[in-house]
């Protein structure tokens, strides 16, 4: 007598068309894996790996929140100085302010318009000239108290060749 095959394998008697997977058996078992070592890996294996993976998953997120707490703190810093700079110009831009608002400033900037007063004659000075000579009148050279030095053309003569003369019997 034959004997009777395992329940797991399939009956050669039955005719299975092509195409169509066969119907599950609902009294069989599932086959477990637990027996089979696939590659080496074994559950106390896969759970240090999962350990390793979420370790590594917690130092590149901390890593990324160091890293953002870096830049912020760079962008607090330019903003500080921005802020600085603009209190400066601010503060620049109200002085000014109280400048232009002042009724000298006005008058004379009327004056550049020809509204001053009848006695002031309005001159303009050419982008292009020249400037004033060392000795013209009003420079410091010729401006009254100060002292001319008046020196012969020989000592000039003298000077230019030997140099100023420091003293006597050196």
């Amino acid at each position: 007598m034959p004997s009777k095959p395992p329940p797991n394998v399939a009956d050669p008697d039955a005719v299975e068309e092509a195409g169509t997977p066969p119907p599950p058996d609902a009294g069989q078992a599932p086959v477990s894996l637990a027996g089979l070592g696939i590659a080496g890996l074994s559950r106390h294996r896969i759970g240090w790996a999962a350990v390793a993976l979420v370790t590594v998953w917690i130092l590149v997120s901390f890593a990324g929140q160091a890293s953002a707490a870096a830049r912020a703190a760079e962008r607090a810093t330019q903003e500080q100085t921005t802020n600085q700079a603009l209190v400066a110009r601010v503060a620049a831009l109200r002085d000014e302010l109280s400048l232009v608002q002042t009724q000298r400033w006005i008058l004379q900037q009327a004056r550049a318009y020809g509204l001053g007063t009848r006695v002031e004659r309005p001159f303009a000075i050419a982008a292009d000239a020249p400037s004033i000579a060392p000795d013209a009148p009003g420079s410091p050279a010729r401006r009254l108290g100060s002292v001319v030095e008046r020196r012969s053309p020989l000592d000039v003569w003298l000077d230019a060749l030997f140099g100023t003369g420091g003293g006597a019997g050196g």
